[in-house]
């Protein structure tokens, strides 16, 4: 049997076991410590008494991995960005960034709706992780929705929507860990999700307004709140504004020249002004442990997904399966849009039984170098000429598009992440209901993806700035 096959059956192993419920991080260990356990062991000509050297050399193989690849400055990000929006939620920015958009969009259809999608967005621009997002507003925004009279379904919907722009939006995890995967600079990633997440909260918000106009009742707008309200809701919000910009700042030099730190240090930065802003607003020494813990909790779940993915990723490079994906899937006698779009409709079946972060660490390295292959002939028009459409501006605009299917698996069923965390925030909901709230989003991020698709500038002209 060759290299080759045993990858396969290895693959198939694998989905076999994540269908069956086994977490992604254990299925993707266990399947990479076999397949190369049977890669070694074929070598030998399957010989019974070199069975033991096999396994010898699989174990030390992989054990190599936890450290060897997540000792990385880049992947430090990840949890002093959750760490950002949890010290954000015990220091009650959230709620005052919620305020502040109610009082001055709530006026419009379906308004409290459209302040949730805002807020959300503002969030997530100091958090990075959509599931805390999720759970954070699922305490603020629908208790304010059901208030006014929205249907909990789709006020649960809202929420559970809401929170995947944290995939997009800087500083997210979820950019981090592609960028590592494929070796693209996390700096130019973070940027180029910043105008598509933004751009996917207005098409939410359009829905929204859509609805509460031809739908009698469906969205009440909240109004009554005078100017000098507006105005006295605003400097609460405003350290979530200033963690935003000194994190930009330090990705991309808006003045020129070159930037002025890392995206590490400028996380770093933000958590430490975020926690100054807490102790500030007199959060107690249990709130902060809640907020430390809740981060140590999010962090190793990712990093322990990492870990497992990692290992059944060091198998596929013995297997030589990204290779021989890559020359069938440029061989198909189609164009290279049509395999492309064939590709995210593969991310959204595989959203149905994955969660978001363990389908790109399992795919991306098959997948990536097969789109990286089809470059030349997918980017022909003069618009994506013009913002360089060749290799890493190429890898930015792919990986801003399979993100943005990672966001809409958080919300499709059987396992979307969001809904569940919605849930089991709010009692009075059932995770049917959830689904059933998010499914007007389904039709929003259709859209918004075929929008990015189409017109690549959306991703490109920040990136192409820097």
């Amino acid at each position: 049997m060759t290299s080759i096959e045993i990858g396969l059956w290895v693959t198939g192993g694998l989905l076999v076991m994540v269908v069956l419920g086994m977490r992604v991080a254990f299925a993707a260990a266990l399947a990479g410590l076999a397949g190369l356990i049977w890669i070694f062991w074929s070598k030998k000509g399957y010989d019974s008494e070199e069975f033991g050297w096999a396994l010898t050399v699989a174990v030390k193989t992989a054990g190599q991995v936890p450290h060897g690849k997540v000792a990385s400055q880049a992947l430090s990000l990840i949890p002093t960005f959750i760490l950002i929006g949890y010290l954000a939620y015990y220091a009650g920015l959230t709620r005052a960034l919620f305020e502040a958009a109610k009082r001055w969009i709530a006026w419009v259809p379906g308004g409290l709706a459209v302040s949730t999608v805002f807020a959300t967005a503002g969030f997530a621009a100091v958090s990075g992780a959509s599931v805390a997002t999720a759970a954070v507003f699922a305490r603020i925004a629908i208790p304010e929705m059901l208030k006014v009279g929205y249907d909990k379904r789709f006020a649960a919907g809202v929420v559970a929507a809401g929170g995947t722009l944290a995939s997009l939006i800087p500083p997210s995890a979820i950019l981090v860990i592609y960028a590592i995967i494929v070796e693209q600079d996390v700096g130019r990633l973070l940027l180029a999700g910043f105008i598509p997440g933004m751009f996917s909260a207005l098409v939410y918000a359009l829905l929204i307004i859509g609805l509460a106009l031809t739908i009698k009742g469906f969205g009440p707008p909240v109004g009554g709140f005078t100017w000098r309200e507006r105005l006295v809701s605003l400097p609460p919000a405003l350290p979530i504004v200033a963690v935003v910009v000194i994190i930009i700042f330090f990705v991309y030099n808006p003045f020129g020249g070159d930037s002025w730190g890392t995206p590490t240090e400028g996380g770093a930065i933000g958590a430490f002004i975020v926690f100054l802003m807490a102790l500030w607003r007199g959060m107690r020494l249990r709130e902060l442990k809640d907020a430390l813990v809740e981060t140590a909790k999010l962090s190793i779940m990712i990093f322990t997904i990492i870990w497992g993915v990692l290992i059944y990723v060091r198998f596929l490079g013995f297997a030589d399966l990204p290779s021989a994906f890559s020359d069938w899937l440029t061989a198909l006698p189609y164009s290279p849009m049509l395999i492309l779009i064939c590709i995210l409709l593969a991310y959204a079946v595989l959203g149905m039984f994955m969660d978001a972060i363990g389908m790109l660490l399992l795919t991306l390295p098959v997948v990536y170098p097969a789109v990286m292959a089809l470059n030349g002939g997918m980017f022909v028009s003069a618009e994506e000429a013009a913002f360089g459409m060749s290799g890493p501006m190429c890898a930015v605009w792919f990986g801003i598009l399979v993100v943005k299917m990672a966001e809409f698996c958080l919300i499709t069923p059987p396992i979307g992440l969001n809904c569940f965390v919605v849930a089991g925030v709010r009692p009075e909901l059932s995770v049917q209901d959830v689904f059933r709230g998010v499914t007007p989003f389904f039709v929003a991020d259709a859209v918004t993806i075929a929008l990015l698709v189409a017109f690549p500038g959306i991703v490109l002209w920040l990136p192409s700035l820097a």
